[in-house]
């Protein structure tokens, strides 16, 4: 109970430190609430980004080796002039790696091109068109809204038929039935039988929601698919309970036999991860946290001055108050705590504010864009963990101050 009492008089004593030093008291908790609000817009913003790119890399698969011409980092020594004379990844390769790979589970080749797609008077230009085979189905997770993926005799056989992303397939048909319909990829007749799940955008756009799906064998008839503009690329799986790393290692060798390299000479194909894209915005973040902290951390400290001198001014509006406070028995950890209570009160109340702004900076931008940005409980315990400790700080002096008084100078005092 008396801790409650002493509550409510520190929240009392800080109303009133507001309502008489109005301008000091107002400046004081903007320089909180700047410092808060500009600490935890970066934390809530960087915080949503990382999520999402987390969850777009995710999407490329936490242990599916992909190899291509190109490797998604350079080196220091980095020559372009040597790995642009690298052969691109074929069909053959992803045959020969399917055979003889004893850790591997599933090895899919795949090839992008953009053409025009056709259903009657309904045209969508520069449509995504992914060509690949049937181990795409167990490497990447996918869900169907109408229809079924193609079968193993199908790729093998470049069968004219296709699947059509969510998005892409609204477009097209207009509400008709989609399934069993003849629709034309880059003047090629194809039959529609399955319609991807609606999946919503990611930050690297690799959503299938407009992709059009076909077997690589196909796609042949559209585009060359040996072609390095086409991106081919083979996406390797291991088996279950096998580690990505010990594949990695086997398909370096295999690839290296199969294309009948010398030991003295170097791999001509790179085999990259998701990890390596998570690696290269780590540090991004970490710098823009930084900044995050530095700028607040000002805003802060000038916050935090503002509040000692309130709390120095409230000692000495209150001496007399104090001296018969003690007069009558009052122990020094009570006034102590009476005037430290009031200190975090008003930092508390200007981080409450900084919170609050956060809080309709996020609404209003999750209301005007597809990011999904979101302020974590944790974000919301920092401001108030950081509000509390700023109010500690700033006020052990001014309240140790009135601690130490002695009882008889402070009631003689004017």
């Amino acid at each position: 109970m008396q801790f409650v009492f002493l509550l409510k008089e520190s929240f009392l004593h800080a109303v009133n430190s507001l309502k008489s030093n109005k301008l000091r008291s107002f400046l004081s908790l903007l320089g909180i609430s700047i410092g808060i609000f500009a600490m935890i817009t970066v934390f809530t913003v960087i915080g949503s980004l990382e999520r999402s790119i987390k969850n777009s890399i995710g999407s490329l698969g936490d242990n599916v080796i992909y190899i291509q011409k190109w490797p998604w980092q350079f080196g220091g020594d980095y020559a372009w002039w040597d790995y642009i004379k690298r052969p691109v990844p074929a069909p053959e390769e992803a045959k020969f790696l399917r055979e003889k790979s004893k850790i591997g589970e599933s090895f899919c080749f795949m090839v992008f091109a953009a053409k025009t797609l056709k259903y009657r008077n309904n045209v969508a230009s520069n449509a995504s068109i992914n060509g690949v085979d049937y181990d795409y189905s167990k490497i990447k997770d996918f869900e169907l809204s109408q229809g079924r993926f193609f079968t193993e005799f199908e790729t093998e056989h470049g069968r004219n038929v296709a699947m059509l992303g969510y998005t892409i397939a609204e477009e097209i048909f207009q509400g008709e039935y989609p399934i069993g319909k003849t629709v034309t990829v880059d003047g090629k007749k194809v039959t529609v039988i399955g319609i991807f799940g609606k999946e919503g955008e990611d930050m690297f756009s690799m959503s299938l929601d407009k992709t059009v799906m076909l077997p690589v064998m196909f796609m042949r008839r559209i585009v060359n698919i040996k072609n390095q503009d086409g991106g081919p690329m083979i996406m390797a799986e291991p088996r279950a309970g096998m580690d990505a790393e010990e594949l990695k290692a086997e398909i370096q060798a295999l690839m290296r036999a199969y294309r009948h390299l010398k030991p003295t000479q170097d791999d001509d194909f790179a085999l990259n991860q998701a990890s390596l894209i998570a690696e290269g915005f780590k540090g991004i973040f970490i710098m823009v946290d930084l900044v995050g902290i530095i700028i607040g951390g000002f805003s802060i400290l000038v916050g935090g001055f503002g509040i000692a001198n309130i709390m120095f001014v409230s000692v000495k509006e209150q001496t007399r108050i104090i001296g018969i406070q003690k007069a009558l028995g009052a122990k020094r950890w009570y006034i102590l705590m009476q005037f430290l209570s009031e200190a975090v009160v008003l930092s508390l109340l200007g981080g409450i504010i900084g919170l609050s702004v956060v809080y309709l900076i996020v609404m209003a931008m999750n209301a005007g864009t597809d990011m999904g940005f979101e302020m974590s409980k944790g974000n919301v315990i920092s401001g108030i963990v950081l509000s509390v400790s700023i109010g500690i700080i700033s006020g052990i002096a001014p309240a140790r101050k009135a601690a130490k008084m002695d009882p008889v100078e402070a009631m003689s005092s004017v």
